[in-house]
């Protein structure tokens, strides 16, 4: 008896222990960057007014620093930084006991075939959905991954290698968004098809699977990579999904399906703050050069009502001069505070945009105030972090601390998040809890689901998209129908047809691509009535491949490429035909061009490479396999193996003398090793003389990239050339 007792209660204690870290969606959660509503506010009481650094009101301090914002869900904390040094520098998700600071598991992953400085890993903050607990980010390369409460891996996608994502040295990322079903983020891509051309897309994934669920490229030309947080809203009610892109617009979407509704043309570059909402009033800001003027900056008011391009009629005000280029806003009934790049906090009336005072923080600032229980929460780059009380024509500086030292300040990049009366604050190098050591889980939050109105359909979509299969591979399809507010209101039975692509499809939506081993890039095209949608489809045959480009009709690049339609093209030289990186656009003269799927793995690219030269300048070109690259590098008279360029320590180097107007045979080998190692190894020779038995270069990766899409390499001012490329597996 007392046996089976004390059994009984070890049970018990172990799931007691277990249901400590699952999800407890409450009203008190912090689960993006900008707080439950996105906003950057909070609706708790009795938060803290003053603390210290050295421990008054201080409930405990963990030292992992970062440049992005902490999130929290129940009595678990997330972070997203950097991990390791140099050669073993990963990004990294943390997620630590929101009451001690205790780490209770880690997630790393690596940044590949990337542009992004290593200071700037971990730029994004995470996402998490008060649903399940699972927890979702999105990397500086390009990776979006989502992770369960405990920290298991539940699906990951590479959109540079699915999307052609560009990453710059900028760094600029922006955050997710969970919303219903969907994870939900954007970036400048330059896919395949009618998405080649490089615009700032927005991209809804389903959040169990990581399945594409639609694709909107709602802008114009992009001028940057931005990093704006998007706020989500109901207008008249539609749920609109709001934000900045890189063409300079702020742009509205309906948020189930991606369809446009208005966009407001202000700035010549990227817009990197927030939009926030009083009402039907959305205010936007932006710190570049004004699209309608040489002014710097501004702050205006617009009709969120309003469809299509926003005119005068719909600006109820806005305030020139204004530079408020990285930090939102956030509304305080009928104020608005701002902070410009000088640490100058501004409040403005939000009816009129009346200036009503201003306070200096500082002299430099990225990160975002945070509003609650009447107090401001502001970090300041110089490592200021101050607690303060504004008003109607005031604002009180209720407390200030300097983070690290005068001589070495921790600086402040992210935003505060506040849950069950704590602020928790990360700077450059620490993670700071301020409030009660102890503090009780909120009840949970109310479901606000309700099932939309009868309302007749208006929009069609066919899930999933953006698909890549094998040849014989099927897939099921599945027709979705929405109204005139972007709200799902059933599946619908569709007529199905094929675009560009060869195999059968059923009545039922069932694809199956023709089994030829031929590549194919189109779309599985379903219809209800008057209303249509699509979903993108590629087929990739099995390796080996072998491709002179003289099969290729016409001077298009093979279509299901990524990444390489408008800076590829196909040409007869010397009388063969050989695929040409342009040299006609200098937004666009660094190239990757993604052949395959992400998960290939083991193989070998070779190719042929040749240069030309201009005012003694030569380009760069270079052959990728599994996310390592082998380059040869013109000006520099060099041949280099990386994962990563600008993370110099990884990389392998060798000089190599290669003339211009001379063809070069380039050969990458990747090998998965069986204790867990990679192992990538390179030739280079003149393309006239026999392969050299020895290899070149070669690399032993202690962080590996396991898997990944063959592709071509090239940075240049003048034209390179490739030819005779062939793709296999490692025997």
């Amino acid at each position: 008896m007392n046996s089976l007792f004390l059994k009984s209660s070890i049970f018990l204690l172990l799931l007691l222990s277990l249901a400590r870290y699952q999800p407890h969606p409450s009203q008190s959660d912090w689960p993006e960057w900008r707080g439950p509503a996105r906003d950057g506010t909070s609706a708790e009481k009795g938060l803290p007014t003053q603390w210290s650094p050295k421990g008054e009101n201080l409930a405990w301090k963990a030292s992992y620093g970062g440049r992005s914002a902490p999130i929290v869900l129940g009595d678990r904390l997330f972070l997203q930084n950097g991990v390791g040094k140099g050669e073993t520098l990963q990004e990294r998700v943390m997620c630590l006991n929101a009451d001690t600071g205790k780490v209770l598991w880690e997630h790393h992953f690596n940044v590949y075939m990337s542009d992004v400085p290593p200071h700037r890993v971990g730029w994004a903050s995470p996402a998490a959905d008060p649903a399940t607990g699972n927890v979702y980010a999105f990397g500086v390369g390009g990776t979006l991954l989502g992770l369960s409460n405990d920290g298991k891996l539940l699906w990951e996608r590479s959109l540079a290698e699915d999307f052609g994502i560009v990453t710059t040295h900028g760094g600029r990322t922006v955050s997710p968004v969970v919303e219903g079903d969907l994870v939900i983020v954007s970036a400048l891509t330059a896919g395949w098809g009618n998405q080649a051309r490089g615009s700032q897309r927005f991209m809804a994934f389903d959040k169990k699977t990581g399945e594409t669920v639609w694709v909107s490229s709602p802008g114009g030309r992009p001028f940057d990579t931005t990093y704006a947080p998007p706020i989500v809203a109901a207008v008249n009610g539609m749920r609109l999904f709001i934000d900045g892109g890189g063409d300079g617009s702020v742009h509205a979407l309906k948020l189930q399906t991606g369809e446009p509704v208005w966009k407001y043309e202000i700035s010549k570059r990227g817009i990197n703050t927030g939009v926030v909402l009083k009402g039907t009033t959305a205010v936007v800001s932006h710190g570049e050069e004004n699209l309608d003027s040489s002014e710097m900056g501004l702050l205006a008011a617009i009709d969120a009502t309003a469809t299509g391009n926003i005119g005068k009629g719909q600006i109820k005000w806005s305030v020139k001069g204004f530079i408020g280029e990285y930090s939102s806003p956030v509304i305080d009934g009928d104020r608005l505070y701002q902070i410009d790049n000088g640490a100058n906090l501004y409040a403005f009336d939000i009816a009129s945009g009346k200036q009503l005072w201003k306070l200096n923080l500082g002299t430099i600032q990225k990160s975002s105030p945070v509003l609650g229980d009447g107090k401001l929460y502001i970090g300041t780059e110089s490592g200021k972090f101050f607690i303060l009380k504004p008003g109607p024509d005031r604002c009180e500086i209720l407390d200030e601390h300097l983070l690290g030292s005068e001589l070495a300040p921790e600086a402040v990049i992210g935003s505060v998040a506040v849950s069950r009366g704590r602020v928790y604050l990360v700077s450059s190098d620490a993670l700071y809890c301020i409030g009660k050591k102890t503090t009780a889980l909120p009840p949970p939050a109310e479901s606000k689901d309700s099932p939309p109105p009868d309302s007749p359909a208006t929009h069609l979509q066919v899930v999933p998209t953006e698909l890549v299969l094998k040849p014989g591979a099927s897939v099921h399809f599945h027709c979705r129908l929405f109204d005139a507010k972007g709200r799902f209101l059933r599946e619908g039975r569709a007529s199905w047809s094929l675009e560009q692509l060869r195999g059968i499809l059923l009545e039922n939506g069932q694809f199956t691509a023709a089994a030829d081993g031929a590549a194919q890039a189109g779309q599985v095209k379903a219809t209800v009535e008057q209303l249509s949608g699509m979903a993108r489809v590629r087929v990739i045959p099995p390796l080996p491949w072998n491709e002179n480009f003289e099969s290729l009709p016409g001077d298009a690049v093979p279509a299901h490429w990524i990444n390489g339609a408008g800076k590829f093209v196909v040409r007869a030289i010397e009388g063969n035909k050989v695929l040409v990186k342009l040299a006609d656009n200098p937004f666009t003269k660094r190239a990757r061009a993604y052949m395959g799927p992400a998960d290939w793995s083991n193989y070998t690219v070779e190719a042929d490479v040749r240069a030309t030269e201009k005012r003694r300048q030569m380009g760069d070109a270079g052959v990728i396999a599994q996310r390592y690259a082998l380059i040869l590098f013109g000006n520099h008279q060099k041949v280099e193996l990386e994962s990563w360029q600008p993370e110099t320590t990884r990389t392998a180097r060798v000089p190599y003398a290669w003339k211009p107007d001379t063809w070069y045979r380039l050969k990458l080998q990747v090998q998965n090793l069986a204790d867990g190692k990679v192992r990538a190894r390179g030739k280079i020779w003149p393309a006239s003389e026999a392969e050299p038995s020895a290899w070149s270069i070669e690399k032993l990766d202690p962080i590996p990239n396991r898997r990944g899409s063959p592709g071509l390499y090239a940075d240049a001012t003048n034209e390179i050339f490739f030819d005779n490329l062939k793709v296999r597996s490692n025997q």
